[in-house]
């Protein structure tokens, strides 16, 4: 059994503006297979990607580097860069612990519908008790209502 790579990918983003301005950086997925088909993806997500700053941006450029792609978008005063980049998960605390593969189900034999009862005769409809009320149900054995 070949064990397989995860890799996270990790979106950098400048948020704030002015003297505020900082970096914050997150696993936005994970990746399970090659690098290549991280960078893949990776690449989906930065073309997609809408940054909240800045606010009305004037041109937006996507670039690839190395380990991933640089979006710089540039604002009226000031650009914003998004990093996104990918990298080879070793450990996370809080992963879920690994679940033992299921079992084979046996395959259980498929039950057949029950046959609708037979519509009544006329004269079982006719039938009713002392009270006036009929004996046999008309909806009886009607397919439509099923």
């Amino acid at each position: 059994m070949t064990a397989t790579t995860t890799w996270g990918l990790v979106v950098e983003t400048t948020v704030g503006a002015a003297e505020r301005k900082r970096t914050e950086a997150q696993v936005v997925g994970l990746v399970e297979g090659t690098r290549e088909e991280a960078l893949a993806e990776l690449e989906r997500r930065a073309r997609e990607h809408v940054p909240a700053h800045p606010f009305n941006p004037k041109r937006r450029r996507l670039l690839r580097s190395h380990d991933g792609f640089l979006l710089i978008v540039d604002g009226a005063w000031s650009s914003f860069l998004t990093r996104f980049s990918v990298a080879e998960l070793l450990q996370d605390s809080a992963a879920p612990a690994p679940q033992p593969p299921p079992e084979p189900a046996a395959e259980e034999p498929v039950a057949e519908e029950p046959p609708a009862p037979a519509r009544p005769t006329p004269e079982q409809l006719a039938q009713r008790d002392e009270d006036g009320v009929p004996v046999v149900p008309g909806w009886l054995g009607r397919r439509d209502l099923m």
